[in-house]
């Protein structure tokens, strides 16, 4: 469903003045831009956009995507699938390997009408997909998993035992094409390296479906992607779909990359101020690691950003301030390089940026909507997959 927005003019600091803190905030504008830029650049390289919904978890931030038309989508757990599924999506890759007690799930979904994509990268895992296929008197789609990098698993496009899993998939009626990811893009630190990560990825796919092919198995579907690479690719020829998920919030460690700039984050989450200790540079407020997950994602990079960066409610940064520690329920903010803390006193409301939106946005049972250019009047919720998941 479309979240509802008006046009009074306001100010983000009105609509969140209210809730209860920590909460999560999506700022709806920043979003549909975000979104708007890689839809652009997926029909500029002549492929389908496949978003990764793991990072929202959410059917009203997915409706943003496709005009509140179900959309191709990935997922990361069968909960994701299955809740989607309900939602009225009907193309869905899950994107994580396949295991044996989990095809009961798959095969319910496929008799729904869903046509669910697994995925695997063993001669074992195809054997007892299409052994199960067959029980079933029903073909479960699969696509091998390629390692582009070596970041996780997939098999190499050199494998000797890629045309077996292949030939195994293909007699069961299951073979639906090959599937890598290019994590190590997050490790991409210019310009240039994530353009080659992503030449690597789209040469890496394609050589994999061209060797399947030339074993004579059909190849429908060769599907690339990560939030870097998505961002950073020339060409996709060989390519049929682009597989991206952070890109709708974006992050820190996103920023930290350029892919995006920190104006561009959509997800922050809101606290408040409980408490100092001038002795030790502090200022602590209710929002720790159970807001913002234990990612430090950007500790890695040129600028570590600690555990977020913080603005006010209004979304402008707080000079040279940064959540730098954090226990379940505080958080920890100080001064960077002996910058003077600023006046905050108890009460005042901040907002957090995160390392990592997906971890992040996990935390989360859904999302306070504002509009960084007008009012949504009394802020609506929207909900995040978890609650219904976990029965929070």
């Amino acid at each position: 469903m479309n979240i509802p927005l008006n046009t009074t003019t306001s100010t983000a600091a009105h609509d969140l003045a209210d809730p209860d803190t920590p909460f999560a905030v999506v700022d709806v504008d920043k979003a549909r831009r975000n979104i708007e830029r890689l839809r652009a650049r997926a029909d500029r390289l002549g492929v389908t956009l496949r978003p990764h919904v793991k990072t929202a978890k959410s059917l009203d931030v997915a409706a943003l995507m496709h005009g509140d038309t179900p959309c191709p989508v990935t997922v990361s757990t069968l909960a994701e699938a299955e809740a989607f599924a309900d939602g009225g999506y009907t193309d869905i890759t899950y994107a994580v390997g396949i295991d044996p007690h989990k095809l009961p799930r798959v095969i319910a979904l496929l008799r729904r009408g869903v046509r669910l994509r697994i995925l695997l990268d063993s001669v074992e895992q195809a054997a007892f997909v299409a052994e199960a296929s067959r029980r079933a008197g029903i073909a479960v789609p699969a696509q091998i998993e390629i390692d582009c990098d070596g970041h996780r698993g997939g098999l190499k496009p050199d494998a000797p035992t890629l045309p077996e899993v292949g030939r195994i998939l293909h007699d069961a009626g299951c073979l639906d094409g090959v599937l890598t990811h290019a994590g190590e893009s997050y490790f991409a630190y210019t310009p240039e390296e994530q353009r080659l990560a992503a030449k690597n990825e789209r040469d890496t796919a394609v050589a994999a479906a061209e060797r399947l092919r030339a074993a004579g198995l059909p190849v429908d579907t060769v599907s690339v992607g990560s939030t870097p690479t998505a961002h950073a690719a020339e060409d996709l020829t060989g390519v049929t779909e682009l597989r991206a998920g952070n890109y709708v919030f974006f992050d820190l460690v996103m920023a930290g990359l350029g892919v995006c700039q920190v104006e561009d984050l959509a997800l922050s989450v809101v606290v408040t101020v409980i408490g100092h200790r001038p002795e030790y540079g502090w200022i602590v407020t209710d929002g720790g690691w159970m807001a913002m997950s234990r990612d430090r994602g950007t500790a890695v990079q040129a600028q570590d950003q600690g555990y977020g960066l913080v603005t006010d409610l209004n979304g402008d940064l707080v000079p040279n301030l940064v959540m730098t520690a954090a226990s379940q329920e505080h958080g920890t903010l100080t001064a960077r390089d002996g910058a003077d803390l600023p006046d905050l006193p108890v009460g005042t409301r901040l907002r957090i940026l995160p390392n990592h939106a997906c971890a992040t946005a996990a935390q989360h049972r859904g999302y306070h909507v504002i509009d960084g250019t007008r009012s949504t009047g009394a802020v609506p919720v929207i909900e995040a997959f978890w609650q219904r998941v976990t029965g929070w």
